[in-house]
């Protein structure tokens, strides 16, 4: 797919995006390393992925670094930010794309640790490094934004539920950012083809991805969809603070 951002748009921009050795987060950095940006590459245990997804970004002439970091560990966090402040000096740019809570062996709180408490010390650790006029994306999707309103597949309740918790937590730091002109916004997603979700949900009910593509007429791809995370982080913030991808009409409390 072509890059949705302008060749040399972002020349000078420093970006960070969570989960960003494979799937969604990789083509989201590769759109803003391909624009001009030095970005930094987030993994939790995928450390290969995140170095060939680097290497691809430095053949085609652009600044990528890779920082491993679980961020339900508040000290792997600090140490992240403090690896992005010695080597950019500060963020333009940052895409909260990790999430989880479907992966087994984990605790039962796993998913509100990561997707609710991770993503709030997240934020509060890159604060500080925020540049002038910076802009923070959060990435979810719809069975989690519009979580308690709409009918959510049981295999995937507790991953909406602390998403949409995430997402009003965040939410409710928005004056502070804005105060300080940094904007937010939520980019809410219907199932993207592709992705490791789609897989699991597909694989706990047969059929799902078929239905869903009958509702909403078509899903999106994971370069489309990553496309649309990274225009969120260049263009006009909606007045709801939210960027919708994808069919949202049977979704919506009557």
């Amino acid at each position: 797919m072509t890059n949705p951002l302008a060749a040399g748009s972002l020349d000078g921009k420093r970006v960070l995006v969570t989960g960003s050795s494979r799937g969604v987060g990789a083509a989201t950095i590769g759109y803003f390393a391909g624009a001009g940006a030095s970005v930094a590459i987030n993994f939790r245990n995928k450390e290969a992925r995140a170095i060939k997804v680097a290497e691809a970004i430095r053949a085609q002439g652009g600044t990528a670094i890779t920082i491993g970091a679980d961020l339900t560990d508040a000290d792997a966090v600090t140490a992240m930010f403090d690896t992005i402040r010695a080597e950019f000096g500060e963020l333009d740019i940052l895409v909260m794309n990790a999430s989880g809570g479907m992966e087994s062996g984990m605790a039962d709180d796993y998913a509100m640790k990561l997707n609710r408490d991770a993503q709030l010390n997240l934020l509060a650790t890159a604060r500080p490094l925020l540049a002038e006029a910076a802009r923070v994306v959060f990435v979810t999707s719809h069975q989690a934004h519009f979580f308690g309103t709409a009918e959510t597949m049981p295999e995937y309740v507790p991953v909406a539920r602390s998403k949409r918790a995430g997402e009003d937590a965040l939410r409710s730091r928005i004056p502070e950012l804005e105060e300080a002109g940094i904007g937010f916004v939520v980019v809410s997603g219907d199932i993207i083809e592709g992705t490791v979700t789609a897989t699991l949900l597909e694989r706990a009910s047969p059929g799902t991805m078929s239905a869903r593509k009958d509702a909403a007429g078509r899903l999106y791809n994971v370069e489309e969809f990553a496309a649309e995370v990274a225009l969120a982080a260049v263009e006009p913030i909606p007045a709801d603070n939210t960027r919708y991808v994808g069919d949202t009409t049977d979704l919506v409390a009557d």
